[in-house]
């Protein structure tokens, strides 16, 4: 079933307290971060911001958006439409492509930067001959929003791009090019050691295409579930990473994906070639939202 259509290259739906949903639309003549009503019914689109990738929202409803081009930059984004940069650099080195971003229960951020410019990886809106063997410097931060700094949790990986926490409070971050999905273990809130191999989403058929996995959602009971872009797919993965369940896609290009409110058993999966929020019937409940 569609939700929502018309939308420009859409990504990350997310719910918000009030039960409608905010999400960002990465196509050129768009560049936005949009509201959409809980019935799916009215589109407005807040803020134009450039290219913007990802977003969450904190417990103010105010959206965090990982935004691509032209500043590569974390901004803030209020219903309102009022924008601002807040940080565009760590330690010196300024982000390159931020990509998706969650909130832990201890309230910190954490985003990916796929580790290229985009204005470098894909020239004029294609993607270069050797996309998959590009000079990235893939990145997960770790962002303290109220002192304002950021600090590099992992680096050198080939475009992470989904991130989420799951119900044991580990992290979980994928790898686009290599199909791998990695695990960062924490204790009490707090990372606690290097990244660990979990599992790798890439089908067996693949007809050369660019293609990978893109965002990731965890239902109540411990799966997870991850868009795999190129491969018109979510893949199901249960706690011992194995592959429980595949939902087919409408379209070729599933972005992200959420959850619906409590109670209610379907997912909202953002498709960016057919410009549309597509949703499903699913056997599970989401992971209760952390705003942050």
């Amino acid at each position: 079933m569609i939700f929502v259509s018309g939308l420009g290259a859409p990504e990350t739906p997310r719910l918000r307290t009030d039960g409608s949903w905010m999400c960002v639309e990465g196509a050129p003549a768009r560049g936005s971060v949009t509201h959409i009503s809980v019935d799916g019914r009215t589109i407005r689109r807040i803020a134009r911001t450039g290219c913007p990738n990802g977003l969450c929202i904190d417990r103010q409803g105010d959206a965090w958006v990982a935004e691509t081009n032209p500043h590569p930059s974390l901004m803030r984004v209020s219903l309102d439409g009022s924008a601002e940069i807040v940080l565009d650099r760590c330690r010196g080195q300024m982000f390159l492509l931020p990509n998706d971003l969650c909130f832990s229960q201890a309230g910190l951020l954490y985003m990916t930067d796929s580790g290229i410019r985009m204005i470098d990886w894909a020239p004029g809106g294609r993607l270069r001959p050797d996309w998959a063997s590009a000079p990235f410097d893939g990145r997960v931060y770790e962002i303290d929003l109220g002192a304002n700094s950021v600090r590099v949790l992992d680096r050198g990986m080939k475009f992470p791009n989904g991130i989420a926490f799951g119900p044991d409070g580990h992290l979980y971050v994928n790898e686009m090019i290599t199909g791998e999905i990695f695990r960062y273990p924490f204790f009490e809130g707090r990372p606690a050691g290097t990244r660990q191999k979990f599992a790798n989403v890439l089908g067996a058929d693949w007809d050369g295409g660019f293609r990978g996995p893109d965002g990731m959602a965890f239902s109540s009971d411990g799966r997870l579930w991850c868009t795999v872009f190129g491969e018109s797919a979510v893949v199901v993965l249960d706690d011992r990473a194995s592959v429980v369940g595949r939902v087919s896609t409408e379209g070729s290009a599933p972005t992200n994906i959420a959850f619906g409110w409590r109670g209610e058993r379907r997912i909202y999966v953002t498709e960016q070639k057919l410009g549309q929020i597509e949703t499903f019937e699913v056997d599970a409940e989401g992971l209760p939202t952390i705003f942050g």
